[in-house]
């Protein structure tokens, strides 16, 4: 019933009835407050909205595709998730502020965008600091414009973490996906390393110095370029098929460090259904990783000390 009365054939056979309500409501306001008290409202309501607009630029969809205004629900829901994840209330609220505060300004300067809904940013920028990794080697295996990675840089900053990031991406010029048409970016900047190194240069020091190896995370030569060393924390958001996941988390139970943490992107999402398939069959073989929970639309796996 819900579905039906929220469907857009439904809103259009209801507008006269609504449009009859609101002339209603609007003479018996009319007749409450007066005709002039009514128009000066009206004209200050406009006025405030007026005033507004600027500040929703730094807030809609506008130039990035998706809009950075979380309800009070969704910001409530994200906290009880990362606590359930790191067990960590206190610095669930606090990294969810500073982490939210730190994706509007680097959208605001970066070049691009950071790629995903709100929620989904800020808990990963949130939980992996949170999560304690056993060393401050990232990396990303898909970084789009870069843009998340240099916050995440800055998050494992502010918890006196010390980041050596190593990214791994085509930078093709748009977004790639097998067996989907992305098309031209929201943005309509171009993906390409210029715009991720000036990006990282926004992180400072450690942004600027992080490794970049363009190329896919399944090519012998990126992996034998990258795999030089014991990553506390893998970033897996390239490939969304079930095939490219599963060889993603293949590589990742061999260059992760003892009890480092695997973040798996767009965990659940309903649009792409081959990451959470290849977690499944993965998790069903003999396998390092212990599942330690979802937040938002990312799930987090935790290595064996052994």
């Amino acid at each position: 019933m819900r579905a039906l009365l929220t469907s857009s054939v439904a809103r259009r056979a209801l507008r006269p009835i609504t449009a009859l309500i609101d002339q209603r409501i609007a003479r018996e306001v009319r007749r409450a407050v007066g005709t002039t008290s009514y128009d000066a409202v009206r004209r200050e309501l406009q006025a405030v909205r007026d005033r507004q607009r600027p500040l929703e630029l730094f807030f809609d969809g506008t130039g990035r595709g998706v809009s950075r205004m979380p309800s009070a629900v969704h910001l409530d829901r994200l906290i009880e998730e990362l606590t359930r994840v790191t067990g960590d209330r206190d610095g669930a609220e606090r990294a969810v502020a500073q982490a939210f505060r730190l994706l509007i300004a680097m959208e605001a300067l970066g070049v691009g965008r950071i790629a995903g809904g709100t929620m989904n940013i800020c808990g990963k920028l949130s939980a992996v600091p949170l999560l304690d990794p056993p060393n401050d080697e990232i990396l990303e295996i898909g970084t789009l414009y870069g843009m998340f990675a240099a916050a995440l840089v800055r998050m494992m900053e502010r918890s006196g973490r010390d980041p050596r990031l190593t990214i791994v991406d085509p930078l093709a010029g748009l977004q790639l996906q097998p067996g989907t048409s992305m098309g031209g970016d929201a943005t309509g900047t171009p993906v390409r390393e210029a715009a991720v190194r000036g990006n990282l240069a926004l992180a400072g020091p450690a942004g600027a110095a992080a490794r970049i190896r363009q190329g896919f995370s399944e090519d012998p030569e990126v992996r034998a370029a990258v795999s030089d060393r014991a990553y506390g924390v893998i970033i897996v958001d390239g490939d969304h098929s079930a095939e490219g996941v599963a060889k993603d988390l293949e590589w990742a139970e061999q260059i992760i460090a003892p009890g480092g943490i695997v973040v798996l992107d767009d965990f659940g999402h309903p649009k792409w259904p081959g990451i959470k398939e290849a977690f499944e069959k993965h998790m069903a073989s003999d396998t390092r990783f212990t599942f330690l929970g979802q937040v938002a639309h990312s799930g987090y796996l935790r290595a064996s000390l052994g």
